[in-house]
């Protein structure tokens, strides 16, 4: 276990200097890096409260950090009864790769990286199966639960391109959502602000709120639409599309529970009542359905080298897709 006190003998102020290596990193994972063991909770509370510096001024956990800044580091003792184990070296699908960059195609229930009681994620299997490459880093993140592309930068010259473009907004990126209940009125634009905060417990959730939220939209297409029995309160299911147009920790899923759609097997704002009836296979003429069913499903960016226009596509999980098939069946039978 972990011990995270202020007081420790051991433990000192650190004056840290970015350098080229935290250059364009966000304040929390720079904070991550050099706290190894320290949940992310305990991380945004010692930023919240002034103790974190940057240059001897207060600053965010989403605040960019140049290699010129210093950040100051608060004594925080760590002290590790047990030596974690080291990640397994796994690969998983290779959507693309060339000397600048990696696209793969991430599965659901694997985080994309250790901490917040989470042992490994992808980007610590990936550095552990490429133990020779000099520079494997996250773009972006995916939520636990949630398939599809997930860049990964091979350079820090790359890495530095792509958070640029992403940004400035100049990535599309879409995804697949099943939600309960019909969608009605075809395609909008959700524009509602979001605000981050957490539970007491520690764990990170996230509500529209028009006063304290950062700007967030999102447009929504549905593609398909399921009119079924057996599912509560709920006429049936819908198949959308969701392209981000800014880039909001949970936004897909917080905004498709605002307008009254939340995404099936979502454990943090979805219908619970639903999720657990097709967990269980209680859905007549449907098997089980366990998993958050949303999927990062193509990406447009340039490429950080050449600036081409880069189109990137992860195909539906089998099990999602075969699970659909029988859907439609019922549908047409039903």
């Amino acid at each position: 276990m972990f011990d995270y006190m202020h007081s420790a003998p051991a433990a000192q102020v650190r004056l840290l200097q970015v350098g080229d290596a935290g250059q364009g990193q966000r304040l929390d994972n720079f904070l991550a890096r050099h706290l190894k063991g320290v949940p992310r909770s305990h991380i945004y509370r010692i930023v919240r409260s002034g103790e974190v510096r940057v240059n001897g001024a207060r600053a965010s956990a989403e605040q960019k950090l140049l290699a010129s800044d210093q950040v100051r580091i608060p004594p925080v003792r760590v002290a590790a009864a047990q030596t974690p184990r080291p990640a397994p070296a796994l690969q998983f699908p290779v959507v693309y790769e060339d000397d600048d960059l990696l696209a793969i195609d991430k599965p659901a229930g694997v985080a994309v990286h250790g901490g917040s009681g989470v042992s490994f994620g992808v980007i610590e299997a990936l550095r552990a199966a490429r133990p020779q490459a000099k520079c494997l880093e996250l773009v972006h993140r995916l939520d636990r639960e949630t398939s599809g592309l997930l860049l990964v930068a091979k350079k820090r010259s790359a890495l530095t391109a792509l958070h640029a473009a992403l940004r400035e907004r100049q990535a599309d990126k879409r995804y697949i959502a099943l939600v309960a209940g019909l969608w009605r009125g075809g395609a909008q634009t959700v524009d509602a602000p979001l605000y981050k905060y957490l539970l007491s417990s520690g764990e990170r959730r996230v509500r529209v709120d028009t006063q304290q939220g950062q700007e967030a939209r999102t447009q929504f297409r549905p593609l398909e639409q399921f009119a079924l029995p057996g599912l509560g309160r709920w006429d049936g299911l819908t198949l959308m599309q969701a392209r981000l147009l800014t880039g909001r920790t949970h936004q897909i899923r917080v905004h498709l529970a605002h307008c009254g759609h939340p995404i099936v097997g979502d454990d943090k704002y979805g219908d619970e009542a639903l999720n657990q009836a097709l967990a269980r296979g209680q859905v007549a003429g449907l098997p089980s359905f366990k998993r958050m069913a949303l999927h990062a499903a193509s990406l447009a960016i340039a490429h950080p080298a050449t600036g081409q226009r880069l189109m990137l596509q992860a195909p539906l999980p089998a099990q999602w897709t075969q699970w659909l098939d029988t859907l439609r069946a019922q549908c047409a039978t039903g």
